[in-house]
């Protein structure tokens, strides 16, 4: 699901020197497609979509096939990327990187829209999805979408942090679930010691803190509820080393690492923080919302009918954060199709088409209207609880700088969260300068 990358440094600055050149011979900037090619009557269309291995292959043959019955005249080829969405990122940006004509349109990763415009590599479709179309969508991934000032994606579906509790420990101990980053240290500890007789290797939480990817979308969210962000809002300079990023990262060292959870916790990605939960070694559990479906699923785990589901805490006056993921279509600047392109993201991102996902997919929409469709929930009635949390999604920063900057921030937060003895402002101020350093390529003259 996240982005890993290798040699990052070296290939940032080949990825910038690129892009520079492409500013000086004037090719970078929003060009946007046109209607009206003509188009030979004899044959049929072939789109080349590029896409990761679906998770869902028979719901997404059948929608593609439903397209296909609705424009005879077009037809969808399939390249299928590796799993691995790394591997998915450099098969992209190879093809773009060589402009070549072939690709079509791809499902871009939420953090990808702004180095994939910044490079000329994506077509803004501002005009074909206007505000009025946007407002359908939620926030979060229309938020995504944009850069300076333009769209480029179109929601497929979201994914967001959540919270996951087990509701029959915290109904024994007379808790609702918590609002606030504080009311869950406290009741985690009350349970556990209260359990502790008879469920010795219980523990108050367990999230994703491995040095990769999985790690900034937790940061984020504990920045972001303290009303700290990455980034500066313009997206101009690095905002770790505030009062409230600081303050926000030493609660999680003193508090979360070293008091709810287990040093084993700095290890864990998604697979292992969530058997961990599922095993009912843990209270309360961070995680995205696939993990319902194992979380209720009795041949998995052991929890099945005493979990609960909603947004992640905050701090006492802040706000409630969850970091944003999923996809966005996007359409190639090289495409010598794009209005067939855009006919096909219309029909995929259509609320008859995310139902079907929803129904039969169990993928969750982005289209605000349908988590009120009465089919949708009887088939998902998680999605009530989803909502709310789905409305508080945060993207991370949208900079074409992205690779290298998440890179510095897994190692900063690694680092202060592993070693209770390093200066967590002093390593902050590090950071800033690092990441400084990069914005400054591709934000050169910052308002």
């Amino acid at each position: 699901m996240f982005p890993c990358y290798s040699g990052i440094e070296a290939i940032f600055f080949h990825t910038m020197k690129f892009l520079i050149i492409l500013v000086v011979i004037g090719l970078l900037g929003p060009t946007p497609f046109t209607f009206g090619t003509d188009r030979s009557e004899d044959r049929p269309t072939i789109l080349k979509f590029v896409t990761m291995k679906p998770d869902q292959a028979k719901a997404w043959e059948e929608a593609i096939g439903r397209f296909e019955r609705a424009y005879p005249s077009i037809q969808i080829e399939r390249e299928i990327a590796p799993a691995s969405s790394t591997a998915y990122h450099d098969l992209l940006t190879q093809k773009l990187k060589n402009r070549d004509p072939s690709m079509d349109l791809f499902l871009m990763d939420v953090i990808w829209p702004a180095e994939f415009a910044a490079a000329g590599w994506a077509l803004p479709i501002d005009k074909q999805f206007p505000p009025s179309e946007q407002a359908k969508f939620l926030p979060g991934p229309i938020q995504a979408g944009i850069y300076q000032g333009h769209i480029y994606g179109m929601p497929s579906r979201i994914d967001s942090g959540m919270l996951y509790y087990r509701i029959d420990l915290l109904e024994k101990y007379g808790f609702t679930p918590p609002q606030t980053w504080g009311e869950l240290v406290v009741q985690a500890k009350t349970i556990v010691e209260g359990e502790k007789d008879s469920q010795p290797g219980l523990r108050g939480y367990s999230g994703q803190f491995k040095q990769y990817e999985g790690l900034v979308c937790n940061m984020l969210e504990f920045v972001g509820s303290h009303n700290g962000t990455l980034t500066s809002e313009d997206g101009n300079r690095s905002t770790l080393a505030s009062p409230q990023s600081i303050q926000a990262v030493t609660f999680v060292r003193e508090q979360m690492i070293n008091q709810l959870a287990t040093p084993a916790v700095l290890t864990y990605q998604e697979p292992e923080s969530l058997a961990v939960f599922v095993q009912g070694k843990a209270v309360f559990h961070r995680n995205w919302p696939y993990a319902w479906g194992i979380v209720d699923d009795p041949r998995y785990s052991k929890v099945v009918g005493n979990v609960g589901v909603g947004p992640l805490p905050h701090f006492s006056k802040g706000r409630k954060v969850s970091a944003l993921g999923g996809w966005l279509y996007g359409i190639s600047t090289f495409s010598p199709h794009p209005e067939e392109a855009w006919k096909f993201i219309q029909f995929m991102t259509s609320a008859d088409i995310q139902k079907y996902f929803a129904v039969k997919g169990s993928l969750a929409p982005s289209r605000i209207a349908l988590y009120r469709d009465r089919e949708v929930l009887e088939t998902n009635p998680q999605y009530e609880s989803f909502l709310p949390v789905f409305q508080t999604a945060t993207p991370r920063p949208r900079t074409p700088a992205y690779p290298i900057i998440s890179n510095i921030l897994q190692r900063y937060f690694s680092r202060v969260l592993a070693f209770p003895d390093t200066d967590i402002l002093k390593e902050a101020q590090i950071a800033d300068q690092q990441i400084n350093r990069y914005l400054a390529l591709v934000h050169p003259n910052p308002s």
